[in-house]
């Protein structure tokens, strides 16, 4: 679906609309979304779209996943929320996991940020190299 930039821009404007001290607020995204479903404005569906678009991108860039072999003591797991909390902000969403894969290390992925201290991650870097 070709979106025109005028729906762009209205999109965009509506996002800005339902952040929070810079954390999107779910309940204005929600209260937006209706808005525009009653009023259908021109061009309503390309806002919708990338809307959608720009909520899913917040969310991704929002939501931290790390991975160890074996469940991190509570102190550790502290200590990665707070240096990733200091790095990115309040509101970020972090689980744990655990990844037996990896050998060793963690792995932290933050949006498209990816953080690879892995065994794994070292072992393929070394591999790559001969």
């Amino acid at each position: 679906m070709n979106i025109s930039k005028q729906s762009r821009r209205e999109a965009k404007q509506l996002y800005r609309a339902c952040l929070v001290n810079g954390v999107m607020d779910e309940g204005r995204v929600r209260e937006t979304v209706s808005k525009v479903v009653a009023g259908k404005p021109r061009g309503y569906l390309g806002i919708l779209s990338h809307f959608q678009r720009l909520v899913k991108l917040e969310i991704e860039r929002r939501t931290a996943r790390i991975e160890s072999v074996t469940p991190l003591a509570t102190e550790l797991q502290e200590g990665v929320r707070a240096d990733l909390t200091r790095i990115y902000g309040p509101g970020l969403s972090i689980s744990f996991a655990q990844n037996p894969a990896l050998i060793g290390g963690l792995r932290i992925k933050v949006g498209s940020d990816v953080y690879d201290g892995s065994i794994q991650a070292k072992l393929k870097s070394l591999q790559e190299a001969f």
